[in-house]
């Protein structure tokens, strides 16, 4: 994130960002003396009230779950060059010349860290890293998933991602990029994609989020379901199925409720039919 803002963002005005976001980035902006200001999206997930903004203004705008690639391009048409787009949560949507963008591999694959910016055509200040990072002492929590389960490597995890956000900016690590060439990014893509249908077609009707037609994005990164109930996260959880919460400490009213609500259910690679309906039978059963 920060190898964005500093690399291609015009310092004389300000950052938009949406309040349903990881609060990282709020964090990094008043880290680096940028000004920001905040804006609303809707049930749909979509910016609820365009901001007039600026000039010399930018705009962040999440492609939440890797469902939104159609819409955030039809922004990208609107706002041009201003536009940055978050793409941590949409690993397969390409990159588009013209258009800043960020990705989070790790969202997606067993890494340790790693990200990537594209920002091509810009001319704007060059940066570059010398430093290589070094990733080993970050994969205790990959290694405890694989010999003893998600849950046992969990602790480690969250250390992980807070020493992450301190961590100053530095070129990829030889371990990760190995490991990046190492995935079938093909067979990852089937398997998400079959598994989203699977929820899909089972939740659909109770889902109250819009969802997009899934021939208008790439690749999603879970199911995400919106539905008001108390205590269908815990059940989930109870059941071994890990579903995130999106983010806390947010504000709005829809932000609140989403961060309340909304079930990012897994459908990873490392899933097949069988685990799809496990989850749907617990939450037909909870709901």
């Amino acid at each position: 994130m920060e190898f964005i803002l500093i690399a291609s963002y015009n310092r004389k005005g300000v950052v938009w960002v949406p309040y349903y976001t990881c609060s990282v980035i709020y964090e990094k902006l008043a880290e680096l003396n940028i000004p920001f200001r905040r804006y609303h999206i809707n049930h749909n997930l979509e910016v609820d009230d365009f901001p007039a903004i600026g000039d010399n203004d930018s705009i962040i705008v999440n492609n939440y779950f890797g469902i939104q690639d159609g819409y955030v391009r039809r922004l990208a048409e609107y706002y041009g060059r201003q536009i940055i787009i978050d793409n941590a949560q949409a690993w397969y949507m390409p990159a588009d010349s013209g258009v800043r963008m960020f990705y989070s591999p790790r969202k997606f694959f067993g890494l340790p860290d790693g990200g990537i910016a594209y920002i091509e055509n810009f001319g704007t200040n060059e940066v570059k890293l010398e430093e290589r990072d070094l990733s080993y002492e970050r994969c205790r929590h990959l290694l405890k998933r694989i010999d003893s389960g998600p849950e046992s490597g969990y602790e480690d995890f969250k250390r992980n991602s807070e020493n992450l956000k301190q961590d100053r900016l530095k070129r990829m690590s030889n371990l990760t990029e190995a490991l990046l060439k190492s995935i079938d990014y093909e067979d990852a893509k089937n398997r998400r994609k079959t598994n989203y249908r699977m929820l899909h077609e089972a939740f659909g009707s109770i889902n109250e989020l819009n969802l997009p037609k899934m021939e208008t994005f790439e690749c999603p990164m879970v199911y995400p379901l919106l539905i008001k109930h108390d205590s269908l996260r815990k059940k989930l959880i109870s059941n071994k199925i890990f579903v995130a919460s999106y983010w806390p400490g947010v504000e709005g009213e829809v932000e609140t409720y989403l961060q309340k609500y909304l079930l990012p259910l897994p459908i990873d690679q490392r899933y097949e039919a069988d685990d799809m309906r496990k989850i749907i039978k617990i939450i037909q059963n909870g709901s």
